[in-house]
């Protein structure tokens, strides 16, 4: 009887251990690049962690509940990073996960050369996100001026992500500054064609980065050095597994939308990394300050917000280079 009792005194007190895992809560969008970042709550158990995910339809929209206090750790383009910062929202950049991603696609009964036919031409874009930046760029190393209203070189039509494919279909927008993996199903299904992969610019290809609160970075060491480790050893899967990736990113996150050609299509214009430096959230500053992207009052330096000392730390211990 003794025995018993002894037994079920450990029972009672084992199973809210193995139950009491920290919650982080993660504010994502739905990218192929993304794919790691959505894999990380598979494994999260492993390093004693409950990551409960929030969709967004773009980077940006994430700020504000960052703001409110729902949301500890954020996936998003660099700009997002930089707009958040400079609106005095406090947050740090902790890595880098995705680079590139992004293509401008037009119609296929127009004759493409290069960014300079978009001339006289109306163009889809997302407002305030990678794709916004990179377009911008473009038009400005080709001298196009460009506006909302007609009367410039190019005329932006700024709409959500998910209906630029619709729009360019439609043949309601000449061409459209989209993302991945909707710019390689615009190209498969016919009714795009690449004008280019808008690297060629200052920026180079826009990385993809992880934003953590100042509150966690700085009062939850443990919760986020555990998962920064469960970030590194998800992206290594990935990057290591390719068909496991593929298959992941296909049927758990596409639920079969996506087909084997376009996934690849698309993770060869979007490659899954751990990296970020503050050289390239600095020139992302500098072009968004320069075109006026995110109405930056004060510009923030890249110095005093990107931290890579987690980073670091999950690489070494899990011996990724």
């Amino acid at each position: 009887m003794k025995r018993t009792l002894i037994s079920l005194l450990l029972l009672t007190v084992a199973v809210p251990c193995a139950l009491a895992a920290d919650v982080v809560r993660l504010g994502t969008l739905k990218f192929a690049h993304y794919g790691a970042v959505w894999y990380m709550k598979e494994i999260a158990s492993k390093y004693d962690l409950q990551i409960k995910e929030m969709v967004f339809p773009k980077g940006i929209d994430i700020i504000p509940a960052i703001i409110a206090g729902e949301i500890d750790v954020a996936a998003s383009a660099v700009d997002g990073a930089i707009s958040a910062r400079a609106a005095n929202v406090p947050i740090v950049v902790v890595a880098g996960f995705a680079k590139g991603g992004a293509r401008i696609v037009g119609r296929p009964d127009m004759k493409w050369n290069s960014i300079a036919d978009l001339k006289d031409k109306k163009v889809g874009v997302p407002r305030g996100g990678a794709q916004e930046l990179v377009l911008l760029a473009e038009l400005g190393k080709y001298n196009l001026s460009f506006s909302e209203k007609p009367g410039k070189d190019v005329q932006l039509a700024y709409m959500a992500y998910a209906d630029l494919n619709q729009a360019l279909m439609g043949k309601n927008v000449d061409a459209i500054s989209q993302s991945e993996p909707q710019s390689a199903q615009a190209i498969s299904k016919g009714f795009g064609v690449e004008i280019n992969k808008p690297y060629d610019t200052p920026l180079g290809e826009p990385v993809r980065t992880l934003i953590m609160t100042e509150a966690m970075y700085n009062n939850k060491r443990d919760v986020a050095e555990r998962f920064m480790k469960c970030f590194v050893d998800a992206t290594r899967f990935f990057i290591e597994n390719p068909q496991a990736a593929e298959k992941y990113v296909r049927e758990k996150m596409f639920k079969g939308q996506l087909t084997p050609q376009e996934y690849h299509d698309a993770t060869e214009n979007s490659t899954f990394t751990y990296d970020v430096t503050p050289e390239q959230v600095q020139t992302s500053t500098d072009m968004m300050a320069k075109y006026g992207i995110g109405k930056m009052v004060s510009p923030p330096s890249a110095k005093d917000f990107v931290k890579l000392d987690l980073l670091e730390k999950a690489k070494s211990e899990l011996h990724v280079k």
